[in-house]
Parts: structure tokens; C-alpha cells; sequence
């Protein structure tokens, strides 16, 4: 069995595990969206149509992660645009890895200490469900990342394998306009990640920090986990940007390169969009939040800024790295060896 193949089919046996998982949190929303309150205790101040505007939305997102899995099982997927692949598993590993560092140490942290777990105080959810989709979601993360890794390989792997210092040069004007962007990204990316660092541990937010939700251990260590995945994010971009520079040119392309998709998702999904999505409302309602305002306003309109600036990086310099490899006439040879 060639090693082509025994990636494909760990892909396949992940993408369906993947599949699986997804079931779970569909169904549950799926009951809520039709008006059974399993598992509910109090929406609290959410109003009925805001409660199923949230629970079709958050289903949708995860019918797209079962789907994108689904096309990881098959040989199409191969075939498929890399965008369409990328793009979704590149939001969810900015919503999934997160998670799936935070709430288990988070509720680690938690036991260990004696301090109150709001999955645990049974005040929104009953304590059950946190288990079940969380648990759901840490299975689907798990295994969804490591199907599109195993894809990945096998689309790009030369890519991927290419050690730093070997990656050839682009033209000067490409590595210019590259550095413009990537640049001052990174720097970003870095201080977004301090930031997220000291607020986890208890800094004050600014003006109007006060009005924002008390702190938990979870959401404290959530703001941990997110400042250091925005740091190693930026490493990993300033590697990708000076592949010739100091000891981390040996390096493999994939490790920076996972560095900066994970940080710049990881900025993007829980900082960027969450702003967005609190800005939409505050217009559409005519009211006002903290987290749209202030110092936790700012920086979540420059972690919208940052994603969305790595993201274009990344998808123009895969295109460039694939032309170039790969001769427009011909089809995209499989990859294979060591991984």
C-alpha cells in the first residue's frame, strides 16, 4: 500500500467519524429551532425569535462543517476548488480549536481550584447538554482537522514538506506588496495576542470593559487560549515572510504555515466575527453594547482587519506556490513518501 493510499484512507475513516459527530448538536438544534425546550432552564433576556434566529444560524454553520467532512470522504474531494475546502475549515478551526483547548482546562482549572463553572451551574443549560455538544464539538474538531491535514498532504505536499530556506524566492515586486501586508499582520497579530493574554488574566478592559459580562475561569482561560494561538500566529507569519532569515528556516513549510491558519482563524472566528455580529444587531436594533465600543470594539474591528488580511495573503500565495508547481496543462500529481 503505497502511502497515498493509507493517507486517503485515514481520511476517509476521520471524515466519517467527523460526520458523526455533527449529529448530536444538529439534532439538538434542530429541537430547539421547532420549539422543544430539552435541556433549556432559562434563555434568560433572549426573546423567542431571537433564540431560534441564533439556533438556525449555528445549525447552518454546523450542516456546512458535516458537509465540508462528507466531501473529505470522497475521491471528488481531491478535485474539488481548494476555496471551497479552505475557506469553511479555515473558520472552523479558529471556532473549534479554541474550544477545544479552553473548555477542558478551563473546567480542569475550575475543579482543581474550586471556583464556579458556568457549565456546571445549571442557570442557562442544563448541565448535560454542555457535555454532549461540547464533547461533540471536541470529537468533530479533532477529527475534521486531521481529515483536511491528510488532504492537504496529499493535494500539496510538496508544498508542505518544502523546508523554508528551500523556498524559492518570488519576484521583487511580489515579496514587497507580500511584506506591505503580512507585515504589519503579524505585528498585529502579535500585539491582538498580548491583549487577549492580559484580559484572560484579569487586566481591565478599558472603556466600556464595565459593561461586559463578569469574567469566568472558562471565559478566562478562553482568552488565554486565544492570545497565545494569535501569538504563535504571528510567529508563524513572520517565518512564512522571511523563510531565508535565522534558525527556524529549517523548518518544515507546514509548521509556520499551520501557525499562522490557526492564530489568524483563531483572531478572525472568535474575535473579528463576534464583533461584526454584535455591530449588526446594535444597528438593526438601535441599541448598544459594550463589546462594540471602547477598547473591546477596537480591537475586535482589528481582528477582523487581521484575519481577513492573512486570509487574502494566504489564498494568493497558494495559487502562486500551485501554478508554479504544477503546469496549468497538466493534472495535479498525486503526493507521496514521508509525512
Amino acid at each position: 500500500m503505497t502511502t497515498d493510499q493509507l493517507m486517503g484512507r485515514r481520511q476517509v475513516l476521520l471524515g466519517r467519524v467527523a460526520v458523526a459527530a455533527c449529529a448530536p448538536y444538529l439534532l439538538l438544534k434542530l429541537l430547539w429551532v421547532l420549539g422543544h425546550d430539552i435541556g433549556i432552564v432559562d434563555v434568560g433576556g433572549a426573546g423567542r425569535g431571537t433564540w431560534i434566529v441564533a439556533n438556525v444560524v449555528t445549525f447552518l454553520m454546523d450542516a456546512v462543517a458535516a458537509a465540508i467532512a462528507y466531501a473529505l470522504t470522497r475521491p471528488s474531494g481531491l478535485r474539488a476548488p481548494a476555496w471551497l475546502l479552505a475557506l469553511p475549515l479555515w473558520m472552523a478551526s479558529g471556532l473549534l480549536t479554541p474550544l477545544m483547548i479552553s473548555v477542558p482546562t478551563g473546567s480542569a482549572v475550575a475543579a482543581l481550584t474550586g471556583a464556579a463553572n458556568p457549565m456546571a451551574s445549571g442557570d442557562f443549560l442544563e448541565s448535560w447538554i454542555y457535555v454532549l455538544v461540547y464533547g461533540a464539538f471536541i470529537v468533530e474538531g479533532l477529527t475534521l482537522l486531521s481529515a483536511f491535514w491528510f488532504h492537504a498532504h496529499r493535494r500539496w505536499g510538496a508544498l508542505l514538506r518544502r523546508r523554508l530556506e528551500s523556498v524559492p524566492a518570488p519576484a521583487p515586486g511580489v515579496r514587497a506588496a507580500r511584506r506591505l501586508l503580512g507585515v504589519p499582520a503579524a505585528v498585529l497579530l502579535a500585539v491582538l495576542g498580548v491583549v487577549d493574554v492580559l484580559w484572560g488574566l484579569g487586566m481591565p478592559t478599558g472603556p466600556g470593559g464595565a459593561a461586559l459580562p463578569a469574567r469566568s475561569v472558562v471565559t478566562a482561560t478562553s482568552g488565554v487560549v486565544q492570545g497565545l494561538l494569535a501569538l504563535a500566529g504571528a510567529a508563524g507569519l513572520a517565518a512564512l515572510l522571511f523563510p531565508h532569515r535565522g534558525r527556524l528556516r529549517r523548518l518544515r513549510t507546514r509548521v509556520p504555515l499551520a501557525l499562522a491558519w490557526l492564530g489568524s482563524a483563531t483572531v478572525f472566528a472568535w474575535g473579528g466575527t463576534m464583533w461584526l455580529s454584535w455591530t449588526v444587531a446594535d444597528a438593526l436594533t438601535g441599541g448598544g453594547s459594550a463589546s462594540t465600543g471602547g477598547l473591546p470594539g477596537l480591537a475586535g474591528a482589528l481582528e477582523l482587519v487581521a484575519g481577513l488580511v492573512v486570509l487574502c495573503l494566504g489564498t494568493l500565495t497558494l495559487a502562486a506556490e500551485t501554478a508554479r508547481s504544477v503546469p496549468s496543462s497538466a493534472p495535479a500529481p498525486k503526493a507521496v513518501g514521508t509525512y
